[in-house]
């Protein structure tokens, strides 16, 4: 579905997975391994362009349900550049072994990797107030090392990757099993608080679409300090 012009997220993908249909065709997220054949459906018979064309795939953090569809992307695109943090790109190549979660979703986690596994090389890192495609990068670490956020100036458009979710009613953190440092992602969370945007596109969830920021904002201002 097209969430404002030129901002599509395709649907029935876990996690989300968003395109942006400008000059060239860019992919925020894949999804889970699989995932990539719905985008490249979506971008045939939805947007009538070629996937060949995509040109760029950003990543906003290593989890599988994020990454799971570049090797299907590269497939119908052999010169695509995936992007990706500096601190999640060692994850995202397979040149890092991912860190060990705690407790039952730690396993689960585990168990769920192997199985699906999807690694890809990273062609272009990126850091803090790097541009890419239009898009200013913002380091959210938290849910993983290397998370980051895209701001879009041009349509005020925040997509944020697991940092939070939102599910048509109520703002709310990534599960916390599945977070790495929890003070970080919640001072990240105040980081967002503080831009200028009026759409919110999350990994899971929905669109939060009319005065993002200042809910956000809202939502900042109930976590726990420290």
């Amino acid at each position: 579905m097209e969430i404002i012009p030129g901002i599509h997220q395709v649907d029935g993908v876990s996690g989300n997975a968003y395109i942006l249909d400008r000059d060239g065709l860019t992919v925020i997220d894949t999804g889970i391994p699989g995932s990539g054949k719905k985008i490249i459906a979506y971008i045939r018979d939805t947007l009538r362009r070629d996937p060949a064309g995509i040109s760029t795939v950003v990543i906003t953090h290593f989890h599988t349900d994020h990454v799971g569809g570049i090797p299907a992307l590269k497939a119908v695109a052999p010169g695509l550049k995936v992007a990706a943090h500096e601190a999640d790109a060692g994850y995202i190549s397979g040149q890092v072994p991912l860190p060990q979660y705690p407790g039952i979703n730690g396993v689960l986690l585990k168990i769920f990797t192997s199985i699906m596994t999807a690694s890809a090389p990273v062609d272009i890192i990126l850091h803090d107030d790097d541009r890419i495609v239009g898009l200013r990068c913002i380091h959210l670490p938290g849910h993983t090392p290397g998370s980051i956020g895209l701001l879009d100036e041009s349509t005020g458009t925040l997509f944020c990757g697991d940092l939070l979710r939102y599910d048509g009613k109520a703002l709310a953190e990534g599960p916390a099993g599945f977070v790495l440092d929890l003070a970080a992602s919640r001072d990240s969370i105040r980081n967002i608080a503080t831009l200028s945007y009026d759409t919110l596109l999350v990994g899971h969830g929905v669109p939060l679409q009319s005065d993002a920021a200042a809910k956000v904002r809202e939502f900042a201002g109930t976590l726990p300090s420290g």
